[in-house]
């Protein structure tokens, strides 16, 4: 099927599809889902989860579904948010196409399964990926490099590096994503300070959970913040 629509009297219209930057931790890594695409344009070659939106779709209806098709993960274990919109002329062979980028955050996601045309999904190492980011499809290289970007920097000033942490977890488990995302390491003792000082970052659960040497480490859930009050800058934290 002829992948362009034509207006009624002759001229091309630009299709709007949907792209996924879903990113979690496995492995000790971030990482970066992908999929071999099962068909042309790129056929086999590796790209993000995505698709054409339908006439009667949102774009967040269009990207939770895409997402279900070609994966088989659950849009509601992710923090769902818009990354922007690429639409450079040539980013796809087959016309003018407009995708809309999302942004996804997970706590140790499954093994996707592929689907539609998607022939295999699976979780990518953000680092190696990013050493040769013109080997995916599209354009969707420098996707996951704007994405990685926004998520760093919304580690700065949001509450939202909980998304990749389970329901209840450590301050270590937390720093943890910290240190993945931002590609440094960090002061325990001054993380840990600046975590609990900060308002409604984390809650305490009351609980502790064993640990293989030393004592137990304490359980804290999320907190109702949003925002970091004072932010977390990277500078600031590292020392």
């Amino acid at each position: 099927m002829d992948d362009r629509l034509t207006g009624a009297v002759g001229v091309e219209l630009s299709l709007v599809t949907v792209d996924l930057a879903i990113f979690t931790i496995r492995n000790g890594e971030l990482a970066v889902l992908l999929i071999d695409r099962g068909k042309e344009p790129f056929s086999g070659r590796a790209a993000l989860p995505g698709g054409r939106v339908r006439s009667h779709e949102t774009l967040g209806e269009g990207a939770q579904r895409e997402l279900q098709e070609e994966t088989g993960v659950d849009p509601g274990r992710l923090h769902l948010e818009q990354l922007g919109a690429y639409g450079d002329p040539g980013r796809d062979p087959r016309g003018r196409v407009v995708t809309i980028a999302h942004l996804a955050l997970g706590p140790d996601l499954p093994v996707p399964r592929g689907g539609t045309d998607a022939a295999h999904a699976y979780w990518a190492p953000v680092e190696e990926l990013l050493a040769t980011p013109d080997a995916l499809a599209f354009d969707h290289g420098r996707i996951v490099t704007d994405a990685l970007e926004r998520v760093r920097g919304e580690l700065e000033y949001t509450t939202v590096a909980t998304a990749f942490c389970p329901d209840v977890f450590t301050l270590t488990e937390l720093r943890h994503v910290y240190e993945l995302v931002w590609g440094l390491p960090l002061d325990p003792s001054n993380f840990r300070r600046k975590v609990t000082r900060a308002d409604g970052f984390v809650e305490p659960t009351g609980q502790q959970r064993p640990q293989p040497a030393g004592r137990p480490a304490a359980l804290y859930r999320p907190g109702p913040a949003r925002l970091l009050s004072p932010p977390f800058l990277r500078a600031a934290v590292h020392q």
